[in-house]
C-alpha cells in the first residue's frame, strides 16, 4: 500500500505551484512548436535532465525532472524512498507525478530510468506526449554513474555487471518510444541538435 506520509505529501504538493523551474524561458524556437508534452526517457547516466532542460529553453516551454518531482513531494531523497519504503512506492509516486505533469501545461519532462519500464507509466506517456529515448553507449553510461552515490538499484552488488542486466532488460522497452536518439560523450549542443532535428521530422513530416 502506497506509505500515508508519502500520500500526504504527494496531496499537499500538487495543490501548490512550484514557481521555480515551471517558469516558461524567453528563449524560444520560432521553427518548432510542441503539440503535446516531450518525455525523455532511458538509462541513468543518459543526460536526460540536462538535454532536457536545454531543450525546455530552446522551445520557450517548462521543464520539470519526475525525480526531483518525487523528492519535493514526500521529503526526501530518491535514494531515502527505495531505503524506507521500497521501490513499490516510489513507482506509485513517480506515476502520480507524472500523471500529473502529462495533465499540465505542454513541457518537457525528465524521467528516471524505471518510468517507461513500468507498464502502466509507460502507457501515461505514451496516450498524452512524445516519448523519446536518450540512448548511450555502455561503457559511457557506466562512467557517468559511476561517479555519483545516487543510484539505488546500484548499490547492491557489482555497479557495472547491475548497469548491464539492467540495459539488457530495458532497451528492448526503451525502444518502444516514439524517437530515439544517440546520447554520445560529445558536448550536450550537439545532443540537443539532434533532438531538436528529431523532434521536426516527427512532427512535420
Amino acid at each position: 500500500m502506497f506509505p500515508l506520509a508519502l500520500q500526504l505529501a504527494m496531496l499537499k504538493e500538487s495543490k501548490k505551484d512550484y514557481k521555480g523551474m515551471k517558469t516558461k524561458s524567453k528563449r524560444y524556437s520560432t521553427s518548432l512548436v510542441l503539440p503535446k508534452t516531450l518525455v525523455l526517457v532511458g538509462m541513468m547516466g543518459a543526460g536526460k535532465s540536462s538535454i532536457g532542460w536545454r531543450i525546455a529553453q530552446k522551445l520557450g516551454v517548462p521543464f520539470h525532472d519526475s525525480d526531483q518531482e518525487v523528492e519535493r513531494a514526500a521529503g526526501c531523497s530518491v535514494a531515502d524512498i527505495f531505503e524506507t519504503w521500497g521501490e513499490k512506492a516510489f513507482r506509485d509516486a513517480e506515476r502520480r507525478v507524472i500523471k500529473r505533469l502529462l495533465n499540465s501545461q505542454v513541457q518537457v519532462i525528465s524521467t528516471g530510468d524505471g518510468a517507461f519500464v513500468e507498464a502502466e507509466s509507460r502507457e501515461l506517456i505514451k496516450e498524452n506526449a512524445i516519448s523519446l529515448w536518450l540512448r548511450a553507449d555502455p561503457e559511457i553510461l557506466y562512467e557517468r554513474v559511476i561517479r555519483r552515490d545516487t543510484r539505488p538499484l546500484l548499490f547492491d552488488g557489482d555497479a557495472r555487471q547491475i548497469l548491464e542486466e539492467m540495459i539488457e532488460r530495458r532497451y528492448p522497452i526503451y525502444a518502444k518510444a516514439d524517437l530515439i536518439v544517440e546520447s554520445n560523450d560529445d558536448a550536450h549542443e550537439a545532443t540537443v541538435e539532434r533532438v531538436m532535428e528529431a523532434l521536426k521530422d516527427y512532427i512535420y513530416d
